[in-house]
């Protein structure tokens, strides 16, 4: 048997995914952080998988809770209440609106748990793991910024030191749609330079790849969106799915699956679109911003001991 840790895998693609990888991998214990056990139909979806799931309480928007989590897992795995720790997917997202959203920490939001969550989750976990494993950070083609990658619905990101990023308004009219847009595609561009960071620290055939779901309708991710924009969500662009720019949530799942269980295969390091190993944006390849952002997150870390 072996452990893998999986974060949103309550709601859209993530829960899909859950199922799958509980289906195929018949040895594998899943552990789900999730605050207040998860909505309903998650316990209801998974209840046909028995003691194979376990749920630990778990705000990625706040640190403290974050931590404990990873805490609560080392705890479970040091007694053998959990096999061995043999992977991870950090599949939480969230974006919002504006860039008005403050964690109890401070942080904006989008930051919090697109970035920092990961991060804190990997500290607390990354001397468990036994190789081989496979980590796993849902990213987003959005990170390119261009019309071909976001048909024009998400602006591109801007790069700013993390210390300015981490805090809320940190773009221009941070009341508005375009800035919490612009604040979830440079929380991704973010994630993919945690990813590099992390490959390079990572102990040989324990293995770090970002993964691009692709466009998928249906995902929830709107549900901070105001209302036209959930109308949208809800009726126009499902209709895309049918092309294929995108996918719906029960192909988008299956294929999540597959990246997490490694049936895609990837080096460390590398940017998974969907099925495929492809470059991601030029800018994603920066070793000075990469290095930035892990001494700014290591930094907020720091008073707490991890």
């Amino acid at each position: 048997m072996r452990t893998l840790v999986m974060t949103g895998a309550t709601r859209g693609i993530g829960q899909v995914a859950a199922g799958e990888i509980l289906r195929r991998g018949t040895d594998i214990h899943l552990v789900v952080p999730a605050r207040d056990g998860g909505p309903a139909d998650f316990a209801e979806a998974m209840a046909e998988f028995g003691d194979r799931v376990t749920v630990v309480d778990a705000d990625l928007a706040s640190l403290e809770s974050t931590r404990a989590a990873a805490d609560s897992i080392n705890r479970l795995l040091d007694d053998g209440s959990l096999p061995p720790l043999h992977g991870f997917a950090g599949n939480a997202g969230l974006q919002f609106v504006d860039v008005l959203h403050a964690t109890t920490d401070g942080f904006e939001a989008t930051f919090a748990v697109n970035v920092l969550a990961n991060h804190v989750l990997l500290k607390g976990l990354h001397e468990r793991f036994r190789s081989p494993a496979r980590i796993v950070i849902t990213v987003s083609d959005t990170h390119f910024g261009d019309f071909r990658h976001t048909g024009g619905m998400v602006p591109a990101p801007r790069w700013e030191s993390p210390a300015i990023l981490a805090r809320t308004g940190a773009f221009a009219n941070p009341e508005s749609v375009t800035a919490g847009r612009t604040a979830y595609s440079t929380s991704k561009l973010a994630a993919i330079y945690l990813v590099h960071e992390w490959a390079r620290r990572l102990p040989d055939r324990i293995d770090i790849v970002s993964y691009n779901p692709g466009f998928v309708p249906g995902t929830g991710l709107a549900r901070a969106a105001g209302r036209r924009d959930r109308f949208i969500a809800r009726r126009i662009l499902p209709a895309l799915a049918a092309t294929p720019f995108a996918d719906r949530v029960p192909v988008a799942g299956r294929k999540l699956a597959d990246a997490i269980l490694g049936v895609t295969s990837a080096p460390s390091g590398a940017y998974l679109d969907r099925t495929q190993v492809v470059p991601s944006s030029d800018e994603s390849y920066d070793p000075d911003r990469e290095r930035e952002l892990w001494d700014f997150l290591e930094g907020v870390l720091a008073p707490h001991g991890q």
